[in-house]
């Protein structure tokens, strides 16, 4: 079958050129950095690997299907950003990423009537403890989300 995304696109985009950049730098880091970076390859592989998918034949289905590792990299990555970043201002961009991007994650699946995926523990700010608490957020968010839209559709039918 035929990969609707795959290496070879990624390996003409500015994005892959920088994370090929990176790894190579990867072995010159030390400490804090090393670890960031080797976390930061993971979570680039790992979504990079998710977002090569068959084509269904449903334009919606597939767009759901890349996009959603794309928003979990985005949230992986952030995450190392909290565990190792110390630019407060970075970091609070890191935190509003990983809202973010579960709330799209969620508001995809509700979009497609898909069951939404289970809770899962997610790393603190320091990565000592988990917690499932940023998820459940997201999924309110989702379901008040959607009731926006339900009651944005009943005042337009008013109308």
């Amino acid at each position: 079958m035929r990969s609707l995304w795959s290496w070879p696109h990624a390996t003409t985009s500015a994005a892959a050129l920088l994370f090929f950049s990176v790894l190579s730098q990867a072995g010159h880091a030390a400490g804090p950095e090393a670890a960031y970076l080797k976390e930061n390859d993971v979570a680039m592989t790992k979504m990079m690997n998710a977002m090569t998918v068959d084509p269904t034949g449903d334009v919606d289905r597939d767009f759901v299907a890349m996009m959603v590792p794309h928003h979990q990299g985005a949230i992986d990555m952030a995450q190392a950003e909290l565990r190792y970043g110390k630019n407060a201002q970075l970091r609070r961009i890191a935190q509003e990423i990983v809202v973010e991007q579960q709330q799209e994650i969620v508001a995809m699946h509700v979009a497609l009537g898909q069951a939404l995926p289970p809770s899962a523990p997610s790393p603190d700010q320091m990565g000592a403890t988990p917690h499932a608490s940023s998820v459940k957020a997201a999924r309110r968010a989702a379901g008040a989300m959607d009731m926006q839209h339900v009651n944005s559709m009943s005042t337009h039918e008013e109308k």
